[in-house]
């Protein structure tokens, strides 16, 4: 099957990534949120990132309007029902999603596939809320989304090979490189490969070994990252990678993914990275 309308769940940094990434590949998308307020707000940032590449000259006001153009907003997931694949990029709750997926099955066709954004959750809990197991996968995009050229499709233990053969086939159409699990899996193959990774940085800092500068730009240096993991953290979102890892802790029952104490004391603290402008860096 052949993606021809593609609908997004959520328009936070993820959906709003997702929304503008259709678009700009020539997808008329529809995003949906709860409110005109949040919608509003997202609405403002993707067009003022698009207007900063119209500055630095990397596209045209004419490009710039046409992606703004293709891209429509409601608070209304009935909007789906006239759309072919639904991606969901909403918080890390599973009883939530759970809604949502079940809400969505009662309105898409029965040929519309589901697929969510989760990074740790279970694709096949997920799909127990709907009517269609074999047509609810993961398509898990990476931030930035228009950016970064993975996407991991993971399969629950009901997907279907023809799901998983379009989710593919419409990942390549957005320019990306999908990668598909064998199996389900927590977490997929990135974020459960980097989970230690970032535990270990937070719990290095939380002992007072070297200053998150000095981290990151060790591990750069020395293990050749792009980013150091604390500036992924907090790009991430330190609530986001609280819930996942509280969610993979559970699940794997294995201590490399129990949440570091100071993870949760810099959420309570509100402390949640570059969205809040403050998390083990300022901004």
């Amino acid at each position: 099957m052949d993606v021809k309308k593609p609908f997004v769940v959520g328009s936070g940094i993820m959906g709003s990534g997702i929304g503008q990434l259709c678009a700009q590949q020539g997808y008329e998308v529809t995003l949906a949120d709860t409110s005109d307020e949040v919608i509003g707000r997202a609405r403002e940032k993707v067009k003022a990132g698009l207007k900063r590449r119209v500055e630095k000259g990397k596209i045209t006001q004419e490009e710039m309007e046409s992606v703004l153009s293709r891209m429509n907003w409601s608070t209304d997931l009935d909007y789906a029902r006239e759309c072919d694949f639904v991606i969901e990029t909403i918080f890390e709750n599973l009883e939530i999603k759970k809604e949502v997926f079940k809400t969505l099955d009662s309105i898409c066709s029965p040929e519309t596939i589901l697929a969510t954004n989760t990074t740790a959750l279970s694709v096949s809990e997920i799909a127990s809320a709907t009517l269609r197991p074999d047509k609810v996968i993961g398509m898990h995009f990476f931030n930035p989304a228009v950016i970064m050229k993975l996407v991991e499709v993971i399969r629950g233990e009901k997907t279907s090979e023809e799901a998983i053969a379009t989710t593919k086939k419409f990942a390549e159409s957005l320019g990306k490189i999908p990668i598909a699990t064998a199996k389900e899996a927590p977490a997929g193959i990135v974020s459960r490969v980097l989970a230690g990774l970032l535990n270990e940085a937070a719990i290095v800092y939380a002992n007072g070994v070297a200053s998150p500068q000095d981290i990151d730009e060790a591990m750069k240096l020395g293990a050749g990252l792009p980013m150091g993991p604390l500036a992924l953290i907090d790009m991430i979102g330190l609530d986001i990678h609280l819930a996942k890892m509280e969610t993979l802790y559970v699940k794997l029952k294995d201590e490399r993914y129990k949440p570091p104490e100071i993870i949760r004391q810099m959420v309570a603290e509100g402390k949640l990275g570059k969205k809040s402008g403050e998390g083990f860096y300022k901004y």
